[in-house]
Formats: structure tokens, C-alpha cells, sequence
């Protein structure tokens, strides 16, 4: 998943990442000569970026919520709502066609929302088995989501609802 996200980046690109463990392996697979901005409220990604020459890091401070390593609150939706990112790049709880993007964290789902608005382009990264699930609290409709890229083929079943949805699959 994060070798397939990491060819939507390209050189001088301001791109907004959550939090999450396939959020830091794309930090992780970032090649050393890529320059970009990544800006993030989540710890370990900004960690990660730190160890790439030719990254641009701004952190979006504020609470840190505990469970999700991330910063939440007005502060952060505040700074995130002041930009025009390139692509917002989500880590994904829960993904279906008929609920969208959702989440279990209100504070986490405020400041995915605020990315999504700020961002001319809106990447899920999810793995298979969150297709085709939702939890309680909505992040935004899949009208909103641009790109939806999982470790399955763009051809595999469970593709073709989101494909319906007009969303490009990686």
C-alpha cells in the first residue's frame, strides 16, 4: 500500500498525512531524493519524516490524544484549515459505500475532516479487511474520496462497488 502511495508524490507537493501504522510505512518508503512538505499532527509519522534529507516537516501541534498519537483540538483544525495541501493522505479505519469514511474518534474525525476539506486531492489507504465496515462517527461521504488504495488489485471483486462510486483504484 505504501509503495503504491508513494508514486502520487511528486517533487514540491504539499501533502497533509494522518496518523496510522500504513501512514509511517509511507514515511518510511519516501525516497531520499523526493523533495516535498508533509505536514502532520501524528508523532511517529513526523518522526519518520525527520529521517528523510529532502523533507519539509511541519508539525500541527495541540492536544495529543493518547490513543492515536495524533494532535486533536481547535488549535490543530485551526493551523490545518489555513492551508491548501495537494493531496490529504488518510489512514483508514473503516471504508463502505453506503457510510463512507468512519472513524470511533471524535476528535481524530475533526481533524480528518479539516484535511479533507484543505486538499485538492483525498487518498484512502486501507487495507482490505476495513472495506466494507464502518464504525460510529462520519468523516465524509466516498464522493469525497479520490483515490482508494489497498494491497489488492485495482481488478479484485471487493473493487468494484468503490470503482461504481467513482473512485480511481490503486
Amino acid at each position: 500500500i505504501a509503495q503504491k502511495a508513494v508514486r502520487l508524490i511528486k517533487e514540491g507537493m504539499f501533502v497533509l498525512t494522518t496518523g496510522g501504522t500504513t501512514i509511517i510505512e509511507l514515511a518510511k518508503a519516501l525516497p531520499a531524493e523526493l523533495s516535498a512538505t508533509f505536514i502532520t499532527g501524528s508523532i511517529p509519522a513526523a518522526n519518520e519524516y525527520t529521517h528523510h534529507p529532502n523533507i519539509e516537516l511541519i508539525f500541527i501541534g495541540d492536544k495529543v490524544s493518547k490513543a492515536s498519537q495524533i494532535t486533536v483540538g481547535g488549535e490543530a483544525i485551526s493551523k490545518i484549515k489555513q492551508l491548501k495541501a495537494d493531496l490529504c493522505i488518510l489512514g483508514t479505519n473503516a471504508l463502505d459505500t453506503e457510510y463512507g469514511l468512519t472513524d470511533n474518534d471524535w476528535d481524530v474525525v475533526q481533524v480528518k475532516k479539516a484535511m479533507i476539506e484543505s486538499s485538492e486531492k483525498v487518498v484512502s489507504l486501507s487495507i482490505s479487511e476495513k472495506l466494507n465496515t464502518s464504525q460510529r462517527i462520519k468523516i465524509c461521504d466516498l464522493k469525497e474520496i479520490d483515490i482508494l488504495i489497498t494491497e489488492l488489485r485495482p481488478d479484485d471483486e471487493l473493487m468494484v462497488k468503490y470503482k461504481e462510486a467513482g473512485i480511481a483504484i490503486l
